[in-house]
C-alpha cells in the first residue's frame, strides 16, 4: 500500500482515499485574516504598487512581489526530511496585460539563494514550476517572485501540491475555552471563514469548562451552521487544559479511529491556512509524529516564539532553544531561519496528533494544566514518535512575558514539571532538589512567601504519587487558590495606590558567574537578621531580580501584566517558616522522590487510558449536575 503513514490499516481509511492524484500541500495567501497582521508576512513587494486580496494580487506595471516571508515559503528542508514527497510543483493563476516572469526560487542552509525554475507568461493562463525535494537536507525553503514586465498582472490561486498519498485521512479540530467566550467565538470564526479549510474538517469539538458560555455569543451562533452537525460543543466541569484538549482527543476516537485531532488554544488568532499545511504535512509524513504550528506574538505580530523548543528536566525549565541557529524571540521581517530544526516539543496553542499516536501512547496526564503537552511530545519521543514544529504553520498567541509567575498556575507548572521529570529514565531526583532548593530560596529572599509556599505545595503534591491525580485536579486547584489568600503580595493591587513619593530602584548588576549561591546565603543571612535596607521603594517588574529585591523590606513590585503593582514585605516570622519548611520539604523528596518515580511510571497505563478519562468525564459530570 503506498501510504505515507503505513501503520494505518486499509480496513480504517476506505472511506478516506484519495479523490486526487495531488494533494495540497500549501496556498498562497496574500494577506491575513485579520487587520493587526502585516501583510509582509505574506509576501513582500519589492517594488512598484499592488493591490491585494486573501488570495489574489495585482501588479502595476514594473512591480515585483516574492513570497520570500513566514507565510509564503515552501518549507522544503522539512518535507525532504519527514515526508514520502520527492517533489513540489507550485502553479498560479495569471492573468497579464502583457508579460508576465515567475520564478521558482530556493535558498539552503546558508540562505544562499538560488533559480529552481523560470517562465515567462503572455496573456491569462496557468503557470505551473517544479522543484524535487532533494537538496534541502540540512536547510532551505521554496518560494515563488512574480516580475510585471509590461503592463498590469493579477497574480491569484497559488497551490503547493505534492502527488497525494493512496489514502487521506481527515483532521478534527479540539478547542479547549475556561471563560474566554469572546477568544473561543472568533476562533471558531476564523475556521468557518475559510471555506475550503471549514468543509475539509471532520468535526470540530469545542470544549467549554467554564461559566461565561461561548454559545451565548452572537459571533458563535452565527457561524455554528457552517459546520452544521460536525459542530460538537461540549460543556463539562473544569478540568484545565488537560481535560479540555483530553475531551477533543477523547470524543474523536469515539467518532471513529481514523481523524487527526488538531489541539488548538481558544484565544489564539488563528490562521486557518495553518490547518490545512499541518494536516497535508500529516498525511506524507514517512511515519506518524506530532506536528505542531510556531507561536507568534499576538501583541507583536511579527515576531516568532522559536524554531524549536526543548525541556530541561534537571531544572524544569521549558521553552529552551533546540539549537543554537534556531530562531527565538525574533523579528521574522528581517531574517527568516533556513536551518532545519528538530524539536522536542510543541505548545498546544496548535498541534496535531495522529490518530495512531494515541493508540499506540494513550491519552494525555489528568495534570489539570502545565507540562501536558511537554509530557506527552517527551513520551511519544521514547517510542519512537518525533516532533515536527513545521515552519509556515503558525498562530498568534499572547505573549508570554505579560504573564506574572507568581499565581495559582505555578503550583501545577512545579508539580507537573517533577511528574514529567519523573516519568524519564534520567530522573535526577539530587539535581533537581538543588534546584528547587535555589529557587524556593530566591522566592523567600524575594519576599514572595506566597511563591514559596506555593512552590512547597507543588513538591509535596508530587509526593502523593499518582493518587493524587485521581481527581484531574479539582482539589488541589481549590486547594492552592484558598491557601494563596494568606499572602498579600500574591494580589495586584491598581498602580494608582502606589503611595505617593516612592522612588524606583534600578536592579544592581547580577551576580558575578559562579557567585549566585555566595550572594544567596548572604541575601539569606541578612534576612534572618533583619537586617535589610528601609523602604519602601518600588521595583519595576524588568528589574526585580531576587538580589535586588532582596536587599530591602518593603517594595512595590510592577506586575508583570502591567496593569498593577504588588506590596511586599519583610516578615521575619514567615521568612523561618518558609526556610523551616523548604529544608523538610527538601529532605522528604530526597528520600521518596525515587519510589514516587516508580509509582508515576507504573500508573501511566491506567491514568493515560480511555477509561479512567471516562471515569473523570462522568465524576465530573455527576458533581456538577
Amino acid at each position: 500500500m503506498d501510504t505515507a503513514n503505513a501503520s494505518v490499516s486499509d480496513v480504517e481509511l476506505t472511506e478516506h482515499r484519495a479523490v486526487s492524484d495531488r494533494l495540497v500541500a500549501q496556498r498562497g495567501p496574500f494577506t491575513g485574516t485579520s487587520p493587526i497582521v502585516n501583510d509582509d508576512l505574506y509576501a513582500v513587494v519589492k517594488r512598484g504598487g499592488s493591490t491585494r486580496t486573501r488570495f489574489a494580487l495585482h501588479l502595476h506595471s514594473g512591480a515585483t512581489v516574492h513570497t520570500n516571508t513566514f507565510f509564503g515559503r515552501f518549507p522544503a528542508s522539512y518535507w525532504q526530511r519527514w515526508t514520502s514527497a520527492t517533489e513540489v510543483t507550485a502553479t498560479a493563476r495569471i492573468d497579464a496585460a502583457d508579460h508576465c516572469r515567475a520564478q521558482l526560487l530556493a535558498s539552503d542552509i546558508g540562505g544562499h539563494r538560488r533559480i529552481i525554475a523560470a517562465e515567462v507568461i503572455t496573456g491569462s493562463g496557468t503557470v505551473t514550476l517544479t522543484a524535487k525535494l532533494d537538496k534541502f537536507a540540512d536547510g532551505g525553503a521554496l518560494w515563488l517572485q512574480f516580475d510585471a514586465l509590461e503592463g498590469g498582472v493579477t497574480v491569484a490561486d497559488i497551490e503547493w501540491t505534492v502527488a497525494s498519498p493512496e489514502t487521506v485521512r481527515p483532521v478534527a479540530i479540539a478547542i479547549c475555552t475556561f471563560n474566554r467566550a469572546d477568544d473561543c467565538a472568533n476562533t471558531v470564526a476564523a475556521l468557518a471563514s475559510d471555506e475550503r479549510v471549514s468543509s475539509s474538517l471532520d468535526a470540530v469539538y469545542v470544549v467549554d469548562q467554564g461559566t461565561d458560555p461561548v454559545e451565548s455569543r452572537e459571533l458563535f451562533q452565527q457561524v455554528a451552521h457552517k459546520f452544521g452537525d460536525r459542530l460538537h460543543y461540549l460543556r463539562q466541569a473544569n478540568l484545565g487544559g488537560a481535560g479540555g484538549f483530553s475531551r477533543g482527543l477523547y470524543e474523536a476516537s469515539a467518532a471513529g479511529p481514523h481523524a487527526d485531532v488538531l489541539l488548538m488554544d481558544d484565544d489564539v488568532l488563528c490562521e486557518p491556512e495553518s490547518v490545512l499545511r499541518l494536516s497535508a504535512f500529516a498525511n506524507m509524513t514517512t511515519e506518524p509524529a506530532l506536528i505542531g504550528a510556531q507561536m507568534l506574538f499576538l501583541y507583536n505580530p511579527n515576531y516568532l516564539l522559536a524554531s524549536g523548543e526543548r525541556a530541561d528536566l534537571t531544572t524544569l525549565q521549558r521553552g529552551l532553544p533546540t539549537d543554537k541557529f534556531g530562531v527565538r524571540n525574533a523579528n521574522v521581517l528581517k531574517k527568516l531561519p533556513e536551518r532545519r530544526i528538530d524539536a522536542e516539543y510543541n505548545g498546544w496553542w496548535s498541534c496535531l496528533i495522529p490518530a495512531e499516536v494515541v493508540r499506540q501512547i494513550g491519552m494525555p496526564l489528568p495534570v489539570f494544566f502545565q507540562w501536558d503537552d511537554v509530557e506527552y511530545s517527551l513520551r511519544a519521543g521514547r517510542a519512537g514518535i518525533p516532533t515536527i514544529t513545521l515552519p509556515s504553520t503558525g498562530v498568534w498567541h499572547a505573549d508570554f512575558y505579560w504573564k506574572d509567575v507568581d499565581g495559582f498556575a505555578h503550583y501545577f507548572s512545579t508539580r507537573n514539571g517533577l511528574i514529567t521529570a519523573a516519568l524519564d529514565p534520567g530522573f535526577a531526583p539530587t539535581s533537581l532538589a538543588k534546584q528547587l532548593s535555589r529557587e524556593i530560596s530566591h522566592s523567600i529572599v524575594g519576599l514572595q512567601y506566597g511563591l514559596a509556599h506555593t512552590q512547597l505545595r507543588a513538591i509535596e503534591g508530587f509526593l502523593e504519587g499518582p493518587d493524587a491525580l485521581a481527581d484531574g485536579g479539582q482539589a488541589a486547584l481549590a486547594m492552592i487558590n484558598q491557601e494563596r489568600r494568606r499572602f498579600p503580595e500574591t494580589v495586584a493591587k491598581p498602580v494608582s495606590e502606589l503611595p505617593t513619593g516612592v522612588k524606583f530602584r534600578r536592579a544592581d548588576p547580577p551576580p558575578k558567574a559562579g557567585w549566585e549561591d555566595l550572594v544567596l546565603a548572604k541575601r539569606v543571612a541578612g534576612h534572618l537578621r533583619g537586617r535589610l535596607e528601609r523602604g519602601p521603594v518600588a521595583i519595576s517588574y524588568e528589574d526585580a531580580r531576587w538580589w535586588h529585591v532582596g536587599r530591602f523590606d518593603h517594595v512595590y513590585v510592577t506586575d508583570a501584566s502591567q496593569a498593577g503593582v504588588r506590596e511586599r514585605k519583610y516578615d521575619k516570622q514567615l521568612a523561618a517558616e518558609m526556610g523551616g519548611r523548604l529544608a523538610g520539604v527538601m529532605k522528604r523528596f530526597r528520600v521518596e522522590a525515587p519510589a514516587v518515580a516508580e509509582a508515576f511510571r507504573a500508573g501511566m497505563p491506567t491514568l493515560t487510558s480511555r477509561e479512567n478519562w471516562t471515569r473523570l468525564y462522568e465524576q465530573m459530570n455527576e458533581s456538577s449536575s
